[in-house]
């Protein structure tokens, strides 16, 4: 294994989720709403009245921030090493960890750890478990 060392960047992956737990924190003290992606977009699926407007607004934002980025700077460079039927794959196993998990990684991950709950300390460790050993067997055992 080698480190890309043009690629290591502690300090603005850091700056990144200091932001990112100061906003999880502000959205939970101030709506009592846990920022879990999978949870917010599915509270669009089924909305319920009044419960719109803040789930647009959240994931406008998710949307909208890379493109106010891209005006003041180049985007970076994305490299994906995976054909599309792996994406499609990999993002219908993701899908239906998510289900099962009863949350995402961010809901689980950033706001269920930090909130202490027992249940995302599981959640967060089996998906990072299935995420070594699916890199590992599609890598070492498959080739890809």
């Amino acid at each position: 294994m080698t480190l890309d060392w043009n690629a290591f960047t502690p300090w603005p992956a850091l700056a990144g989720g200091v932001l990112i737990g100061i906003a999880a924190a502000l959205f939970v003290l101030l709506n009592g709403r846990i920022a879990g992606i999978s949870g917010i977009l599915g509270g669009l699926l089924k909305p319920l009245r009044g419960d719109i407007a803040w789930r647009v607004a959240f994931l406008a934002g998710l949307i909208g921030a890379p493109l106010v980025y891209m005006l003041f700077a180049d985007a970076p460079e994305v490299r994906i090493d995976a054909g599309y039927g792996a994406l499609v794959v990999a993002g219908l196993l993701v899908g239906v960890g998510t289900r099962y998990g009863s949350g995402c990684t961010s809901g689980h991950g950033v706001c269920g750890i930090s909130r202490l709950s027992p249940r995302s300390l599981v959640a967060t460790v089996t998906f990072m478990a299935a995420g070594f050993a699916t890199v590992f067997v599609a890598r070492h055992v498959l080739g890809f």
